[in-house]
């Protein structure tokens, strides 16, 4: 078998993540951001005004002067919204896998477990308290074994224990999520290997449609892994008190699904079976004639995931002019692959985006994390593992991160003007898809540092004050968020902010003070619940 480095895990019902128990650590409380370096290297400083809040000033003057060069005003006699906390029944809420809501929903292929997110009127204008006596976990390696492959998990959301979010705690990359009737939000040809061990997924049922989503995802000569049941169900099946007739008919349907998909198999070994995807479909055309549905998928959009039903037919690679070359482009190995030219972009069928506008963008990062560095010292430190970025566009924030102690979750929002998730998979990263306008597929206090370059330019359509307050609910607390934008917004964004008991600081553009891009810098203050409060 080849070396992978992205890898997806299916874990839907039942399996346990293995995690690690976290030791008691005294915590502290985060009066202000100690971390920050107002500075920003030696290019601008910052100085607070009355009410806590930061300005952002040029080494000759005392505060920048807005006013010239900008519409919104400075106010600093302004009242502040506070947010109240929720009550502690909310302290573990996932608004878009609420078990409440769920029930309402048919239970058939699990619908009642996939993504139902509140209306408008139902959405919280509070804060999501961290239980009493909430610890923050083992900075990374700490947590975890190391390995040198990413893997994305996901399971739905349990009713009697987080599998997501012992994973995230252990510093891994984990989402909720489930295969029930909808597309994973993955693009096409994301992952190297798929591994299911005992999830309980029926792979044999509704005419192959499970297996038909884990082709779709998996890349070009991309493997299978399937161990626990019904496999070698000769040797194991009196430990799984199953007939010898369910097992084996099971087992048969599985590998029937898997031939009619093209699939190899390499390899079944104890409970354990390995199949291969081809690395194109050449031969796959010619046999498909004589080979059982399902069919060939006529969509011209394989990418397309968010609320996108299943489809039982076999997702068709791209297009080569010979039996041995890799559908959609051969890419290099990791690490190298991280910064190599994507085949996405090569081939040209990522439109708007050039192989000479990818190198600039590698570059740009480059600058920017450096800027980061300088502004937020513990970045290198390992104090920070679980990073998400909002607004990932082609992974350059993620990818000038690799030399951190860190992994990061990039995002590609559905409204972005280029659907750029494949290029980032293509690169070695993992992300997903996701509308702002709900909430992510996630537990809270999940991730460590949150990044947002442009992203409520973006969403200006919707009301932000939502955005924040979700992502104060998957922020831990004394973590950070680092947004990018223009001064109006990051003014606008720091008004709703200081009621979420943040401290932030608005900071230079790399480039200057001249620059019409400003950074804002902000620390959720640690506090918990009430113990006295009800709790689920």
């Amino acid at each position: 078998m080849c070396a992978c480095d992205e890898i997806i895990a299916f874990d839907p019902d039942g399996q346990r993540v293995q995690w690690i128990t976290k030791a008691s650590s005294s915590t502290r409380s985060a009066e202000e951001p100690p971390h920050l370096d107002s500075r920003g290297g030696c290019d601008s400083h910052v100085t607070t005004s009355d009410n806590g809040n930061a300005a952002v000033g040029h080494p000759s003057s005392t505060n920048l002067d807005f006013a010239s060069h900008h519409q919104v005003v400075l106010n600093s006699s302004k009242t502040v919204n506070q947010f109240p906390s929720c009550d502690m029944s909310f302290s573990e809420y996932t608004p878009c896998q609420d078990k409440v809501r769920g029930r309402k929903f048919d239970r058939n292929m699990l619908k009642y477990r996939e993504r139902h997110c509140p209306a408008k009127e139902e959405l919280l204008r509070c804060l999501i308290p961290a239980p009493p006596q909430y610890k923050t976990p083992f900075k990374w390696p700490q947590s975890r074994d190391y390995a040198n492959i990413l893997t994305m998990s996901f399971a739905p959301r349990d009713t009697h224990e987080a599998q997501v979010q012992f994973a995230l705690e252990r510093g891994v990359p984990a989402m909720i999520g489930i295969m029930g009737s909808q597309r994973l939000p993955y693009p096409a040809r994301a992952f190297d290997l798929a591994h299911c061990s005992r999830c309980l997924i029926p792979w044999q049922k509704y005419d192959g449609l499970y297996l038909a989503e884990v082709d779709r995802i998996l890349r070009p000569g991309g493997y299978w892994v399937l161990s626990g049941p019904p496999i070698h169900w000769k040797k194991f099946w009196r430990g799984w008190e199953r007939t010898r007739e369910d097992l084996k008919q099971e087992q048969d349907a599985i590998e029937d699904v898997a031939k009619s998909l093209c699939w190899k198999k390499v390899i079944e070994k104890n409970d354990l079976s390995v199949w291969q995807k081809p690395i194109n479909h050449v031969e796959c055309l010619r046999s498909k004639k004589l080979l059982k549905a399902p069919h060939m998928c006529e969509s011209d959009d394989p990418d397309t995931a968010w609320y996108r039903n299943l489809e039982a037919c076999v997702t068709p690679l791209p297009e080569v002019s010979s039996s041995d070359d890799v559908a959609g482009g051969a890419m290099e190995k990791w690490p190298e692959r991280a910064s190599a030219v994507p085949p996405r972009i090569r081939s040209g069928s990522t439109p708007g985006i050039t192989a000479e506008r990818f190198e600039e963008d590698n570059k740009l990062w480059k600058e920017r994390v450096a800027h980061y560095k300088r502004i937020i010292s513990p970045l290198p430190t390992g104090r920070y593992r679980n990073i998400m970025d909002m607004n990932a566009y082609i992974g350059g924030f993620a990818t000038a991160m690799l030399n951190y102690p860190v992994w990061v979750m990039n995002v590609v929002p559905i409204y972005s003007n280029h659907d750029t998730l494949g290029v980032i998979y293509e690169r070695g990263l993992i992300g997903t898809y996701q509308d702002w306008c709900e909430a992510f597929s996630t537990y809270p206090r999940t991730y460590d540092l949150i990044h947002a370059s442009g992203l409520f330019t973006l969403y200006q359509n919707c009301d932000i004050t939502y955005i924040l307050l979700d992502m104060d609910r998957i922020l831990r607390p004394e973590g950070t968020v680092i947004f990018r934008d223009t001064v109006e917004l990051l003014v606008k964004i720091q008004s709703i902010t200081d009621g979420m008991r943040w401290k932030s600081q608005i900071i230079d553009h790399e480039s200057g003070p001249f620059n019409p891009e400003k950074i804002l810098v902000a620390v959720k203050t640690y506090w918990t619940g009430e113990a006295t409060q009800k709790q689920l």
